[in-house]
């Protein structure tokens, strides 16, 4: 049985490093934690990746909302990619879909290819098509390495039973990696259910505001979010069994 591993979701270089210090093996590092991730920038990945040994990908998203996209937009993400590959990052988080919401394969293959010789995770574009199991063989075909998935669910420790079929389903060919809504106090029961072998958390805390003042009559701050490193460590205790 393969060691089990966890991958951070990171919004911040601060996140990256305390994934890394508390044990994580990968980083998904994302822009825009509000509406889900979308591509960092290039001064971010570039000091993560002077910052850190563990293995790094970037989310490729141009835009928050679907995964529908238009041939400026993939051009953006080849630009992207390329940028990705340049920095030395070891792979990419990305999706794909047609009008229909189906896996947009002719797009992903060329992606796929553009990303070479980096590893390519097709993120949770996967949730919203409407056959999994079709959608499964699909990523295959088209040469991703692994899925991020919550199951079709809001939360992956709610489909831990569809989990588990598709890790049966995919017997090696790709990895089935359960994310969304993953904690410390629910990963063992999500290991007996699906069996699988990575695991993604964010372990999303919101920073203390350092500044000495704040006018609260302005509201469009936003938060700085960083992991939780007691978390992320107890997350990577449950891994190691």
């Amino acid at each position: 049985m393969p060691a089990r591993i966890l991958e951070v979701c990171a919004f911040t270089i601060q996140t990256c490093i305390i994934a890394e210090r508390a044990g994580a093996a990968r980083v998904e590092l994302c822009d825009n934690p509000i509406e889900g991730g979308t591509t960092p920038s290039y001064g971010t990945i570039k000091q993560v990746r002077d910052k850190i040994g563990i293995d790094l990908f970037p989310i490729i998203r141009p835009r928050s909302g679907n995964y529908f996209y238009n041939e400026d937009e993939y051009a953006i993400i080849k630009h992207d990619i390329q940028i990705c590959r340049e920095l030395g990052c070891n792979g990419i988080s990305v999706g794909t879909q047609t009008i229909d919401a189906e896996i947009d394969t002719e797009w992903l293959k060329r992606i796929v290819e553009w990303a070479g010789p980096m590893s390519v995770t097709c993120n949770r574009a996967f949730d919203g098509t409407p056959d999994p199991f079709k959608s499964l063989e699909e990523l295959i075909a088209c040469g991703c390495r692994r899925v991020l998935t919550s199951g079709q669910k809001s939360a992956a420790p709610d489909a831990g039973q569809l989990l588990g079929e598709l890790v049966k389903q995919a017997a090696g060919r790709i990895t089935i990696m359960p994310g969304a809504g993953v904690k410390s106090t629910n990963l063992q029961k999500l290991i007996g259910e699906s069996n699988a072998t990575e695991y993604h958390s964010s372990a999303r805390a919101i920073a203390p505001n350092p500044l000495t003042y704040i006018n609260k009559e302005v509201s469009d701050y936003g938060h700085v979010y960083i992991a939780d490193e007691d978390e992320v460590r107890a997350m990577v205790a449950v891994l190691k069994g």
